[in-house]
């Protein structure tokens, strides 16, 4: 039986506007076996980790547990464990990073102002810093959620650690198992399916160099569906690949169809037409599901640079 990521392949289908949404993306490394709902059936607490979902929620943040890639028996939790916080909005992306002997204390955390891109109580609580390695590379390799997740992601994991890649991890859930492997870049927080080494390492080269790759990125998880699409359009027609420089400041109209207007930084504006399709033939959009579907697709319909007066108008 064919997994659910060969047929989305094999079906071509379209992979921008498929990332998920997180303004602020939390990350604790957690070694060990993951469960499907990796916050509450992994080694955490599971008492932690439903105080954390429900601190979390509404705030704009989005929680994922990570771990070194190689083999996960239960050797033990480690005494300290690594700590990320990203906020991916374009004026204000930052990735700072800490250290704690007790992932309660995330609890203490502001997740509304974390949500907002205020980093103040991350760096109060956990003592954080800015991070000043190499961009972070997290792939997904949760096989309880999906089995393309382990069977995919887990070998380019490896593949990347193996070759001196310092910023690999493990993730939890990126969504869109369909297009593994899948992957997450911070700082900037754009997603990328069907990755390969070699694509990976570029993307992050690019990424030190302040650029983004927009071959097999999703979107930036800054953005709803139809931004993300929008954005990655934009990018293409003006030629533009400079990171942070790109920002969704309005999106019109609703399911199936919209009007995003994408912004410059240096005063251009763009209005793009997004529509919501169904890709077909149906297929599973997972390997566990038990009934076949069409997935949403974000097509870009129209892309027209627009003037002050006219956006006014």
């Amino acid at each position: 039986m064919s997994t659910c990521s060969t047929v989305s392949r094999d079906l071509d289908e379209p992979i921008s506007g498929t990332a998920a949404t997180a303004r602020t993306w939390l990350l604790l490394e957690q070694p060990g076996p993951w469960g499907a709902a990796a916050l509450t059936s992994s080694h955490l607490d599971p008492a932690l980790g439903r105080a954390l979902e429900a601190a979390a929620k509404g705030t704009g943040v989005r929680i994922a547990l990570i771990r070194r890639p190689g083999r996960h028996a239960d050797f033990g939790t480690p005494a300290t464990r690594r700590v990320y916080a990203a906020h991916t909005t374009p004026g204000k992306v930052w990735l700072h990073e800490a250290t704690t002997t007790d992932p309660a204390r995330l609890l203490d955390l502001d997740f509304a102002a974390l949500g907002r891109g205020d980093h103040t109580a991350f760096d109060a609580a956990l003592d954080g810093h800015p991070h000043t390695g190499d961009p972070l590379a997290l792939v997904c390799t949760n096989g309880k959620r999906d089995r393309c997740c382990a069977l995919l992601g887990r070998p380019l994991a490896a593949e990347l650690a193996a070759s001196g890649v310092d910023g690999v991890w493990e993730v939890t859930h990126l969504g869109g198992h369909r297009f593994s492997p899948t992957l997450l870049v911070l700082p900037y927080g754009y997603a990328y399916g069907r990755a390969e080494a070699h694509g990976v390492k570029e993307i992050l080269h690019a990424v030190q160099d302040g650029r983004i790759v927009v071959e097999g990125c999703r979107g930036s998880s800054a953005w709803e569906r139809p931004g993300q699409a929008a954005e990655l359009a934009v990018r293409t027609a003006a030629g533009e690949y400079a990171a942070d420089v790109l920002s969704v400041v309005r999106t019109d109209g609703a399911a199936p169809r919209w009007e995003v207007t994408v912004a410059h930084a240096d005063g251009r504006r763009w209005r793009v037409v997004v529509a919501q399709g169904a890709s077909l033939p149906p297929r599973a959009e997972s390997c566990g599901a038990s009934v076949l579907g069409a997935p949403a697709r974000m097509d870009v319909v129209a892309v027209r640079e627009v003037t002050v007066t006219a956006l006014a108008g």
